[in-house]
């Protein structure tokens, strides 16, 4: 009986760690390739007018990429709020440019074939 409610008492134990671990996972960022940008003003901003009345913005930005080993590619991707100008991101990308997500960085952390 001891044996038994151990047992159970383990396995509710991995259950919970594994539960806690696969919340706290980023898929958007885990196993993609990475690119570097620096934030120029959006291309374009888009509007959107909720049932409540309230206005939600999209900032698309659009522009030159650079993979780790200094090939360039096209980006497009959006964002909640407008970026600060002159910053630098670390893109993550799907399917060679397709943005998942995105992080500040400081240039001293982008790859010296990268440089700006």
């Amino acid at each position: 009986m001891k044996k038994g409610a151990a047992i159970v008492g383990v396995v509710a134990i991995v259950l919970i760690v594994a539960i806690v671990i696969v919340l706290k996972m980023d898929f958007n960022r885990m196993g993609k390739e990475n690119a570097y940008y620096q934030i120029g003003a959006p291309a374009s901003i888009e509007e959107t007018k909720l049932d409540s009345g309230e206005i939600m913005k999209r900032y698309l930005y659009t522009g030159p990429a650079y993979k780790e080993d200094g090939e360039m590619i096209e980006v497009e991707f959006s964002a909640a709020k407008e970026l600060r100008q002159g910053a630098y991101l670390k893109l993550y990308l799907k399917k060679g440019d397709a943005v998942t997500s995105y992080d500040e960085v400081q240039l001293t952390d982008i790859p010296e074939k990268v440089k700006f």
